[in-house]
C-alpha cells in the first residue's frame, strides 16, 4: 500500500485517482499519521437487476392518459413537497 501525505495527494489528485481506480490503495497521511485509505470503489453491475417489460413498448406508445386535477400549481405542490427543507 502506497503513502501519501494531503499535500501530495491535493496536487496530484487525478493521477492518485487513476492508480485507484486500477486497482491500487493508497493511504493518506497527515504527519506521518494515517488519516484515509482509498480503495477501489466495489462493482455495481452485481446490483443492477434488470426486470423484463411484461408487455411490448408499442402495446402503450400512443396511449394518452386524462390530465391530472389536483387542484392548485405545481409550485403549490412543490412546496407542500418540500415541508420545511
Amino acid at each position: 500500500m502506497k503513502q501519501v501525505k494531503i499535500a501530495d495527494l491535493k496536487n496530484q489528485l487525478s493521477q492518485h485517482l487513476r492508480a485507484v481506480e486500477r486497482g491500487a490503495e493508497i493511504e493518506v497521511t497527515d504527519r506521518n499519521r494515517p488519516i484515509v485509505r482509498l480503495v477501489p470503489a466495489r462493482a455495481a453491475e452485481s446490483q443492477i437487476r434488470i426486470i423484463p417489460a411484461k408487455r411490448p413498448f408499442a402495446e402503450v406508445r400512443n396511449k394518452r392518459y386524462p390530465k391530472a386535477r389536483w387542484g392548485g400549481g405545481s409550485l403549490k405542490l412543490l412546496l407542500e413537497e418540500r415541508g420545511k427543507r
